[in-house]
This record gives C-alpha cells, structure tokens and sequence, in this order.
C-alpha cells in the first residue's frame, strides 16, 4: 500500500449559508490523501498503473466548482467521486479549508476533514 498527497490545491469557491457567500465568495484550499497499491506502478515507471495526479486535481477543482452551503457537502462528494472514479483507491481522505471565514472573530482557516473507505 502506498500514500499520494496533494497539498494545498487552491480554489475560489462560492460555498456558505451567507447569501453574501453565494455571490462574492471566497478562497479556499483542499488537501487530499489517497491509499493505493502502488507496487505496480513503482515497478513498472508506466502512468497507467498508478493513480493519475491530473485525474484528482480534476476531481477536486469540479467539485469545489459547485456551490454547496456546507463544507462537508462539499468534502463528502469529493472522496465519494474519487472513491466512484478511480477503483485503485482502496481509502481517500480530504481536508477542505475555507480561508478567512466570516464567522466574527480573526480565524485564518475553518477546515473539515473527511474520510471514506472501500467497502
């Protein structure tokens, strides 16, 4: 079994219950972490028999591109879809940050973390 991680996939988003979110939104930033058998892929140097780098990045950008009001709305469907497309993927983890959320306070990040298994 072996680990990919892309880190820190940065998005401008319009999720949140604000109406204000919905039309100016906000940056964002995703990090996503796959388990995959990844022996055939370390042997054989081929792309096509690991998982595809591109193929998440997409996943990602595609899903942050739907306005969802909650973060984990958006999180679920992300490991969900990686989970659908890829079936190499045997568990998939993702963090999805909201950068400077309107929450009243000085926070820097608000992040939900997500994560689902094969079953």
């Amino acid at each position: 079994m072996g680990v990919i991680k892309l880190k820190n996939i940065r998005t401008f988003s319009y999720h949140g219950c604000l109406i204000e979110e919905g039309k100016i939104g906000s940056d964002y930033t995703v990090d996503l972490k796959i388990k995959a058998n990844l022996q055939q892929s370390a042997a054989t140097d081929q792309l096509a028999d690991t998982v595809d780098y591109v193929h998440l990045n997409k996943i990602v950008t595609e899903e942050m591109a739907i306005r969802s009001h909650l973060l984990e709305h958006v999180a679920k469907r992300i490991v969900l879809r990686v989970l659908e497309e890829i079936k190499s993927i045997e568990k998939t983890t993702v963090w999805v940050s909201k950068i400077n959320p309107p929450i009243g306070g000085d926070v820097e990040t608000v992040t939900i973390k997500m994560t689902e298994k094969r079953k």
